[in-house]
């Protein structure tokens, strides 16, 4: 029985140790101390209440203290707790330290939190990038097309990394230089020649204001010509002006043609007014007879004129039966 009962305590002393240093980072604790790092078990056990896990504050901690930071605790805990990383931005300073940019452990901070890689900023300012820009097409006066392809160096500016623009601001702002400076130029023929001037008046222009970089060069790496715009411009207007006048002359054709079946219309309205007035002669013809105002001898008379008229009319087209056909039509 007294057996059992001394395997209980030591199996219950095992488990207290068990938590204990689960709970308690005693090894973490004794790394910090031999680091140099001062800091207590009690800190230890209130980060973790606090829900923070303490080697994402110590591991730092050392090795900032062993770059010779001059970090404290409260200041890494801090800025875990609002979202950060405590890691990456220790080793930005630790690298910013080593390359002699100014750097404070707030404005590191900063940075992490605004959703940058300051680590990768801090390397940027060391070793520029380079971004090289699409093609951009651009059009001189004498309406050639150049393409250019060019290579932007950057260095990232500490400074003006939070809330400033980022590459493709950069990108934009050369392309729009590069199009002015080709537009300005009176041929195709100058840009080939100098591309250099490209460079030259897209870095006047200071297009680095208010981004988070800082341009160094803008070297034209590729430039080419593309098509003829302005003859292709004049062919296209020449065609949109052929098209108008085209139309113009089916609209004038077409008003031509109504005219014409208008005076169709009334040549044909005046013919039968013509049958109309000579269907009123015989008609006057009665009357003047019931009235006396011509007698019988004249009346036969002017038949006999009538039928002399159209004896001699039809003795013509039989002489002439062309000339008939033609009075005919």
């Amino acid at each position: 029985m007294i057996e059992v009962i001394y395997l209980l305590i030591i199996a219950l002393v095992l488990v207290v140790f068990v938590v204990f240093f689960s709970f308690v980072p005693v090894m973490l604790w004794i790394s910090a101390l031999a680091s140099g790092v001062r800091i207590g078990i009690i800190t230890l056990v209130a980060m973790r209440l606090r829900r923070v896990i303490p080697s994402r504050i110590v591991n730092p901690m050392i090795k900032a203290t062993k770059a010779g930071l001059g970090l404290s605790i409260n200041q890494l805990e801090s800025h875990y707790l609002a979202g950060g990383n405590v890691d990456r931005v220790v080793n930005a300073l630790i690298a910013a330290q080593r390359a002699n940019i100014p750097l404070v452990f707030e404005r590191a901070a900063a940075i992490d939190l605004a959703g940058r890689d300051v680590l990768q900023a801090v390397q940027m300012s060391v070793n520029p990038k380079v971004i090289e820009t699409p093609v951009v097409s651009a059009v001189a006066k004498d309406g050639i097309e150049v393409k250019v392809v060019a290579r932007v160096t950057v260095r990232a500016n500490i400074d003006r990394l939070v809330g400033g623009a980022g590459e493709d601001t950069i990108i934009a702002r050369v392309g729009e230089g590069i199009v002015t400076t080709v537009g300005s130029s009176e041929n195709h023929k100058q840009v080939l020649e100098n591309p250099d001037a490209i460079s030259r008046t897209v870095l006047e222009k200071g297009l680095d204001a208010g981004t988070a970089f800082e341009i160094l060069s803008i070297d034209i790496a590729d430039v080419d010509v593309g098509r003829n715009i302005g003859a292709q411009l004049q062919t296209d207007q020449a065609e949109a002006d052929k098209r108008i006048a085209q139309a113009k002359a089916e609209e004038r054709r077409a008003m031509a043609v109504a005219q014409e079946q208008e005076m169709k219309a009334r040549v044909v309205e005046m013919r039968a007014k013509v049958v109309e007035a000579e269907s009123q002669v015989p008609l006057a013809m009665a009357d003047a007879l019931r009235e006396g105002k011509i007698g019988v001898m004249d009346y036969m008379n002017l038949q006999n004129i009538q039928s002399d008229t159209q004896m001699r009319s039809s003795i013509s087209r039989m002489t002439n039966p062309g000339q008939s056909n033609n009075k005919d039509e």
